[in-house]
């Protein structure tokens, strides 16, 4: 019979990060089960991999700022690229609420210790992205430490580093039941047989609602399709542009290859396992996107090229981390809402301190067990793409 110390469920950059987190505290025993012939076919492949410090809740700063810092580092660390680029992300306000918006999230970053974070006038805003239609600008905020990363690269830079330190990785394997006894957690099925352990992490993305239920628990994470669309190489816009996000529509962009990578969260998209990209969201991204940025009219997209992903949606817009106080030994690392790939190094960080030592001084886990559902103690993050 096999068995673990640790059994991780799931393989994309979460898992990834905990197994080789747990790595570096000592852990030597543990077991990554990932579904997929291949990591990454899940979220982690298909995220847009933007990484920020701006956020509007501490919890989501300081686990930005584990995080970012650690992207900077990674190359040397793990000897593999993590692709991050701190080119920035820029956010673009045109009314009143949204300048007071920013304003009251740049309080909360100083606070917290973001010390590249600045606010911006419609001056400064043209300067950064002269691209951008500016008649109904009036400002912004900016923070230079911001960029993005390449997931698959993150994830596959974790792994590796993890394996060389004992961890297994069993792909092409479902987990199809957990064994629950008086204890606690006992173990788990899968299609390769029954595997014992006392410790389990639920690190299954998006489809860590249908994991926990086979555990007995309700965890309250949706999946939800996000759709991204790259032009073809254009050259109307600065390869160096940052992230930027026009509060107005929603409507995001960022370099991509030689072109750009264009994104807008659909408010009429309805919860699922949707997969399949929908041609008819290019001409809605491309009308809120033409509209601040006037030269993607020139712009030419292929259908072909374009994807769809899941996020992982709490009500709350924040994760689920540690150990399920009715199931001794289950723990949960779900529900990131789209901020998965940006905070998997503090991710790993805050659940080997949980699993290992039973608390985490890096963040107040106790405002994010799952608990806090039943009990109406939700967290608001408002500043969600």
């Amino acid at each position: 019979m096999n068995s673990a110390d640790v059994i991780i469920i799931g393989g994309g950059i979460v898992g990834s990060s905990i197994a080789y987190h747990l790595t570096e505290a000592g852990c030597r025993d543990i077991l990554v089960l990932e579904r997929e012939t291949h990591q990454g076919k899940g979220s982690t492949g298909k995220s847009m991999g933007g990484v920020r410090a701006q956020f509007a809740t501490d919890i989501n700063i300081r686990m930005s700022l584990y995080s970012i810092p650690f992207f900077g580092a990674f190359d040397e660390v793990m000897g593999h690229p993590s692709g991050y680029r701190p080119q920035g992300y820029l956010f673009v306000a045109n009314t009143p609420a949204h300048m007071d918006y920013l304003r009251e999230n740049y309080r909360h970053q100083v606070a917290a210790g973001v010390k590249a974070v600045r606010l911006l006038d419609a001056r400064d805003v043209s300067h950064i992205a002269p691209e951008l239609r500016h008649d109904d600008i009036l400002g912004g905020s900016f923070c230079a430490t911001d960029g993005f990363v390449d997931p698959y690269s993150v994830m596959t830079g974790f792994m590796p580093k993890a394996i060389e330190r004992g961890v297994r990785l069993m792909r092409d394997t479902d987990v199809t039941g957990i064994a629950v006894d008086a204890r606690g957690v006992a173990g788990v099925q899968t299609s390769r047989g029954f595997i014992s352990g006392r410790t389990v992490v639920n690190a299954a993305g998006a489809w860590a609602g249908n994991v926990a239920r086979l555990a007995g628990v309700d965890l309250p994470v949706e999946p939800l399709r996000r759709m991204l669309v790259p032009t073809e190489p254009f050259d109307k816009v600065s390869h160096q542009s940052p992230m930027v996000v026009d509060m107005n529509t929603g409507f995001h962009y960022r370099p991509e290859g030689r072109g750009l990578l264009l994104a807008w969260n659909d408010p009429d998209e309805t919860p699922g396992f949707k997969l399949n990209f929908d041609r008819g969201f290019i001409e809605k991204v491309l009308t809120r996107g033409a509209d601040r940025l006037p030269c993607l009219e020139e712009a030419e997209v292929n259908p072909k090229r374009a994807w769809a992903g899941l996020y992982e949606m709490t009500p709350d817009h924040h994760p689920v981390m540690g150990e399920v106080k009715q199931l001794p030994g289950f723990f949960l690392a779900n529900g990131f809402s789209g901020h998965g790939v940006m905070h998997s190094p503090a991710t790993g960080r805050i659940m080997a301190d949980l699993i290992l030592r039973g608390r985490s001084g890096l963040v107040d886990t106790d405002l994010l067990g799952l608990d806090r559902f039943a009990s109406g103690r939700l967290l608001h993050e408002t500043a969600v793409l």
